[in-house]
């Protein structure tokens, strides 16, 4: 029992990790059209980081916590595994800045450990497949979407000043980075909820009514939602400042019509993922938007350099995660 208490807080603090990186999907674009203030905008992002466990299912946390791994082979040694293998990796690039996929880290660390303990047959091939997938689709359909909209609203205010333009979409970006927000936490937050329901119902422990009732089958209680979210949100609040430079700042230059159009195209991506039950990257959603918008004024707009180095990042997440994770199951996780 106590083992799982304290995995099940190094999972949130591993979710902590998850909003500290990820502060800069949420606030990049605000932060870099100076629409808000840095300490102003990750206490906006987490506010909606906290009300996305309002509403909007867990569609996504039962992916995690049944279409990676057969819930079989799961015990408490491999989970912790995992989540070392995750968290050394988040927090290595959260220190030099790279904005990376946490949630990969995280099925990374889940791939590697199960592995080790019990070979290739436990894996879910199908989900991880759909995970692979939109590794890279997810950039690919947040590039298009910026785009499109970036071009429909220049179309639209191609009449309009632009002093006017840029009045307009200061205050759509609070919209804009709201509903991104809203999506980054009910999209990462439930991969956090995957985990530590996962933990508890593989567990031999039942107690219904607080910890887990397995007569129920697998399912997330609610104290475990709201957890997750006030964990994330209390992330974000951090922020991982090196990793806003390079989102905001160094990948492409942004006016606030840019801004908007970058974060709705990827609020659109999140929250649509996020219904079928899909964990997509947030970074890799938001990087692909602001490319997006960066490339409707001229293909170097872009630092391709900078988005390159980005990519390489994206690539080695799970391979990564994965061999950290299976180096700890082998010396910490068969003994737990």
């Amino acid at each position: 029992m106590a083992l799982i208490i304290i995995l099940v807080f190094v999972a949130l603090a591993f979710d902590f990790l998850n909003g500290m990186n990820d502060a800069a999907n949420s606030i990049s674009t605000v932060v870099s059209t100076r629409v808000l203030t840095p300490r102003i905008a990750v206490a906006w992002a987490a506010f909606f980081n906290f009300v996305a466990a309002f509403g909007f299912g867990v569609a996504v946390a039962k992916t995690i916590g049944k279409g990676i791994v057969d819930p079989a082979v799961v015990t408490q040694g491999l989970i912790a595994s995992a989540l070392l293998g995750a968290i050394v990796w988040t927090h290595l690039c959260t220190r030099f800045g790279l904005p990376i996929s946490v949630s990969h880290s995280l099925i990374g660390g889940l791939v590697g450990a199960t592995i080790i303990k019990a070979g290739i047959g436990p894996l879910n091939i199908p989900g991880l497949l759909k995970v692979a997938a939109f590794i890279f689709l997810s950039p690919i359909v947040g590039l298009i979407a910026a785009l499109l909209l970036m071009v429909l609203v220049t179309w639209c205010f191609r009449r309009s000043s632009p002093t006017k333009v840029k009045r307009v979409f200061k205050v759509g970006q609070l919209l804009s980075s709201a509903a991104y927000s809203l999506g980054h936490g009910t999209n990462d937050a439930q991969k956090t909820m995957g985990i530590i329901s996962i933990l508890l119902f593989s567990s031999q422990i039942d107690l219904p009514g607080w910890m887990y009732d397995k007569s129920e089958g697998f399912y997330v209680p609610v104290w475990v939602i709201l957890s997750a979210h006030t964990a994330i949100g209390l992330g974000t609040l951090t922020g991982g400042w090196k990793v806003i430079r390079t989102m905001g700042m160094r990948l492409t230059h942004l006016q606030p019509v840019g801004g908007f159009c970058a974060e709705t195209g990827g609020a659109f991506v999140l929250l649509g993922t996020a219904i079928f039950g899909i964990p997509v990257s947030t970074t890799h959603t938001i990087a692909g938007a602001i490319m997006g918008v960066g490339a409707t004024r001229r293909i170097s707009a872009v630092r391709w350099g900078i988005a390159g180095k980005i990519v390489i990042a994206w690539i080695l997440t799970i391979p990564a995660s994965a061999i950290v994770a299976a180096i700890c199951y082998e010396f910490v996780g068969r003994w737990l």
